[in-house]
């Protein structure tokens, strides 16, 4: 624990001015982010005796081993630096919202030529347009076939849209009348647009002139005895008002608005927001927080509008936003929402009528969301103190390990060797911080070596980054290989060194970047899949490169035995133990991650063709190629002059790809098992692309039936 005082600036060294401050932990790891109309009074404020300081501010200071901050000219740009700081860092004592679900949307890709409607989940795409969140997925299916009748938009994905195309023939929602089957050219790509469009304005709460259009062209199509015609538009008509109907009117006079409301005790709150377009409520979405700082409501309503409009531009946005309480001060907050929605927005209290009403609905929510939230909460917390504390007896560690890394070598008969390192913090995982090794030291299978090899990489690199932040003094060999060696390829949440993004007026410090670090924090455990050889080969690892503090165990899969490197027996735990059922979940993350990258590897060699020996020839290229010839066969065919008609092909380019092409031998003719018929060879139609790792859920049950091939 740390005395705020021996990092305490000196008198008159902080600016009085607007700007955004940075507490770092002894690892340089940023793990607080503030911001202050005058730095100098609210550091001030930090640096006095402990006992008058709240009690997660009084953690948070001592924890800390330095300070730094960033002079800006604006509270707006404070607001504004202090969010992407945030985003970037990750702080630990920083109030982060967590969903408790994925919500999803309803998206139409207005960024492709045939825009799509479908479900969407997860981060937002460019080009795309969102409506809701909602509540469930099939809320959104329901609502998009009555409005099919309508906007017959294409649904469909892309393989069935280019199979659609090539044989000419739509799918069934092209013969039924819900698709305008764009794909065999029934409507022209400016006419399924102008569809897309209109689905759009209906689903953004512009109804009342489709229905009207409607209305008039059945009186119409009536009038000249259309009445097949118009009793189809009766019928559109009635799909477009039950439409309607799955969202009622809770304000009457047709506004946008967004109402966020708020529960909270001391120790958590829960964020409820309906999303009303309209004046009708389009989507509700909630969040659970802990109170990891001193804040009040309308700290959290503020760090609420980072968090759902820190992405968002133009009418996401909406022209208001209603609250329980307004931040202190109110105008940086409002300026910020007007910039990014482009005109102004108002952020206010409702006070009286249907605002009020329905801010009090919003606020029941909310209630009811933290309530739920701490009834689950209340065991889980339980259990996994209760693991981490057994795991801490049965190994005879000083204390519960909240940090525990697992590593798990996967290959495929000694081909394709990979390891993988999962992280488990507080019991729960910390995916941003998993780890993907390519075992390079040595050719074949040996398990035992190759864990010995990972254990290595990832602690020298430890140390690297220990002795970079002057802990380390001993000139121990910390040479290893480069970043991009160790891990295979970045992860999601995995950081790279740099500075923060976006333009700051001055930086008083400038040591360190502060994000996290790829291998830069030890474990308390470390946990190998595996048995006495593979415990002893990460235990020598550690001992070779003078680490002794952390421990070492391995979980070996037939009996489930904790085996422990100077122990000639192993450690059995109770089946029903929770430390033992943590273990279990550890080793079993760990093996799945493994041999999803390894499958991804496999996948990736057997999909390689004759342009991947072509040297200096990238994947925009290759595509490039393919994309013109329409395949391998024909591109082996054309002539040097026609392959450097490619833009991007020049002439030494192309006599590489010819001979390279020439040297290759065909892929063998396709034959159909059915007829015998031997099947035209179109070798590679499509571009030889390789895909990134995709990671499927795979159960602990499930992991041994591949073991007797894949380990």
């Amino acid at each position: 624990m740390a005395d705020p005082s021996s990092y305490r600036p000196k008198p008159g060294q902080i600016p009085d001015t607007p700007g955004v401050y940075k507490f770092r932990d002894e690892h340089r790891r940023v793990i607080y982010v503030g911001k202050a109309k005058s730095l100098r009074q609210r550091l001030a404020s930090y640096f006095q005796d402990l006992a008058n300081l709240h009690p997660r501010t009084r953690t948070m200071v001592t924890t800390a081993a330095s300070v730094e901050w960033t002079v800006v000219s604006t509270e707006v740009e404070a607001l504004q630096l202090e969010y992407s700081w945030i985003k970037e860092y990750d702080p630990r004592f920083n109030v982060k919202y967590r969903d408790d679900k994925s919500y999803p949307y309803l998206a139409v890709t207005m960024n492709e030529e045939f825009p799509r409607v479908q479900v969407m989940r997860g981060h937002k795409k460019k080009g795309v347009r969102y409506f809701g969140p909602y509540g469930h997925a099939w809320a959104i299916r329901d609502t998009v076939d009555l409005l099919l009748r309508v906007f017959p938009v294409r649904t469909c994905s892309a393989g069935v849209f280019k199979n659609a195309a090539r044989t000419g023939r739509p799918c069934l929602l092209g013969y039924i009348g819900k698709c305008s089957a764009p794909c065999v050219g029934r409507v022209s790509p400016e006419e399924h647009r102008e569809l897309a469009e209109e689905f759009c304005d209906f689903m953004a709460g512009r109804t009342g002139t489709y229905i009207r259009r409607q209305e008039q062209q059945m009186a119409e199509a009536a009038e000249e005895m259309e009445y097949e015609r118009a009793a189809r538009l009766r019928d559109d008509i009635e799909a477009l008002k039950k439409a309607m109907e799955k969202s009622a009117v809770v304000l009457a006079d047709a506004t946008d608005a967004d109402l966020i409301a708020v529960a909270e005790d001391e120790l958590e709150a829960a964020v409820q927001i309906f999303h009303v377009r309209g004046g009708r409520v389009r989507g509700q979405r909630g969040w659970v927080t802990d109170k990891v700082e001193a804040v009040t409501t309308g700290d959290l309503v503020e760090h609420a509008t980072q968090q759902l409009y820190g992405e968002e531009t133009g009418d996401s946005v909406p022209k208001e936003v209603l609250v329980p309480a307004l931040p202190d001060p109110v105008e940086p907050v409002q300026e910020w929402l007007t910039a990014r929605r482009g005109s102004n927005v108002s952020l206010r209290i409702p006070q009286r009528g249907d605002k009020k009403a329905l801010m009090e609905t919003v606020q029941r929510n909310a209630l009811q969301a933290l309530a739920l939230h701490k009834t689950k909460r209340a065991s889980d917390l339980t259990t996994r103190s209760r693991a981490l504390e057994e795991i801490a007896e049965a190994l005879d560690l000083d204390s519960a390990p909240l940090r525990i890394e697992c590593y798990d070598i996967s290959h495929l008969q000694g081909d394709d060797v990979v390891a993988s390192m999962v992280v488990f913090e507080d019991g729960l995982q910390r995916k941003s911080e998993y780890r993907r090794f390519q075992i390079k030291g040595f050719a074949g299978q040996d398990d035992v070596r190759s864990m010995h090899e990972v254990i290595t990489r990832r602690f020298r690199r430890y140390l690297v980054e220990k002795e970079k932040t002057g802990e380390w003094t001993d000139g121990a060999d910390t040479s290893d290989e480069s970043p991009s060696s160790v891990a295979a390829g970045p992860e999601p949440g995995t950081d790279a060194d740099g500075t923060p993004g976006g333009e700051v007026p001055e930086i008083t410090f400038t040591e360190d970047d502060g994000r996290p670090k790829r291998f830069a924090y030890p474990p308390q455990l470390v946990v190998v899949d595996g048995g006495r050889p593979q415990v002893a080969a990460a235990k020598r690892a550690l001992d070779e490169l003078g680490i002794d503090d952390i421990a070492v165990c391995g979980l070996a899969k037939r009996l489930e035995e904790v085996w422990l490197p100077d122990d000639d027996d192993p450690v059995v735990l109770p089946r029903s133990s929770e430390g033992l059922y943590l273990l279990q979940r550890v080793r079993d993350e760990a093996h799945r991650f493994a041999i999803t990258y390894q499958r991804a590897k496999r996948a990736k060699r057997f999909r390689s063709g004759p342009l991947d020996d072509v040297p200096g020839l990238g994947e925009s290229r290759k595509q490039a190629l393919i994309k013109h010839f329409g395949s391998v066969k024909k591109l082996r065919s054309a002539t040097i002059d026609q392959i450097c008609e490619v833009p991007g092909i020049g002439r030494k380019t192309a006599e590489t790809i010819a001979v390279a092409l020439a040297q290759a031998a065909p892929a063998a003719p396709a034959v159909n098992t059915a007829t015998g018929e031997i099947m035209e060879d179109d070798e590679d139609a499509a571009p030889a692309t390789t895909a990134g790792p995709v990671e499927e859920p795979v159960t602990a049950g499930a992991s041994d039936e591949r073991r007797g091939q894949e380990t």
